[in-house]
């Protein structure tokens, strides 16, 4: 089994990625957040340094890219290509409301007719390899059943599905039937990705689909960023690593951020998951988010790592 790790905007950027690869590995590929294709004002600043190479040496890193317009990938697809890339991930996935409103993300599945002439464009100019995550559909999960034949037109590297639709966001339960049905009509490599937080969780999966060979994760792995290492040699997450991959994250930040308030509103988005594995870890959870300043911060996460133990 092959094991990527999900994109997720504004916390696996390249400064989690290189901390889980250091103290946690195991990962085969690491997707990362989405770049926005513009062929007007090219990378935002914070995008280019996330996939410099320089920021990304010990590790395999698939760019992803969100657009509906053929022309901006394939400009973007050149420029990350020229820096040594030789796959990008295409985003039809993202079930964000901003997103879906401009029909890009899960929104460019309802727009069927756009999407087969958009995929036909760029794989007649490919440059690199062209994997693709997708949902199911926007509204109903039936609309698969159209959009597998419009894939099976095209050579995808890899076809990662989430199988919900864009309504679900990450609510409801993957639609196993549907993902069924794509392992049986799919002509491309199929990944699978969706709610699998624990061990219990993969073992039943693979039971249930044992001719997957590559999952992909993403909340799993930001609450327990052990979880590969848990499936596959039976490690389980360490207290006193976690606080070691929890500190080199924060220094690194504290490192390349100004302001308290950014360092924080970035340790706080990761501690919405990481906290779930922390023993009786409300009282906590609430002191964290309520932290205005470092100090703050680092008395509640001091004492939740004196106080509680990893469940």
């Amino acid at each position: 089994m092959k094991f990527y790790f999900a994109p997720m905007e504004g916390l696996t950027g390249y400064i989690y990625r290189n901390a889980h690869k250091a103290f946690f590995d195991g990962i085969d590929k690491y997707f990362s957040p989405f770049i926005t294709a513009n062929q007007i004002d090219g990378f935002k600043t914070r995008d280019l340094k996330d996939i410099l190479p320089e920021n990304n040496q010990e590790l395999v890193l698939i760019p992803q890219v969100l657009t509906n317009n053929a022309k901006d990938f394939i400009y973007t697809s050149k420029k990350i290509e020229s820096m040594g890339y030789t796959e990008i991930n295409l985003n039809l996935g993202c079930p964000s409301g901003t997103v879906v409103s401009k029909n890009r993300g899960s929104g460019f599945l309802a727009k069927k007719e756009e999407l087969d002439a958009f995929l036909e464009e760029i794989f007649s100019q490919s440059i690199t390899k062209i994997s693709v995550k997708t949902r199911i559909g926007k509204e109903r999960p039936e609309e698969f059943y159209d959009l597998i034949k419009i894939f099976n037109k095209y050579p995808i590297e890899e076809l990662i599905i989430h199988p919900r639709i864009q309504k679900d966001f990450y609510k409801n339960k993957p639609n196993m039937t549907i993902f069924k049905d794509a392992m049986a009509l799919s002509k491309n490599t199929v990944c699978y990705n969706g709610d699998i937080f624990t061990v219990t969780d993969y073992t039943k999966f693979c039971e249930d689909f044992p001719g997957v060979n590559t999952v992909m994760l993403g909340r799993g792995l930001l609450m327990n960023p052990a979880l590969v290492q848990n499936v596959k040699d039976s490690i389980k997450l360490e207290k006193g690593l976690l606080k070691e991959f929890h500190d080199r994250i924060y220094n690194d930040y504290k490192n390349i951020l100004s302001g308290e308030r950014n360092v924080l509103f970035k340790m706080k988005e990761l501690w919405f998951y990481m906290i779930n594995v922390f023993t009786d870890n409300d009282k906590y959870a609430k002191k964290i988010k309520k932290s205005q300043r470092l100090s703050d911060y680092d008395e509640a996460v001091f004492r939740l790592f004196e106080e509680q133990e990893i469940v």
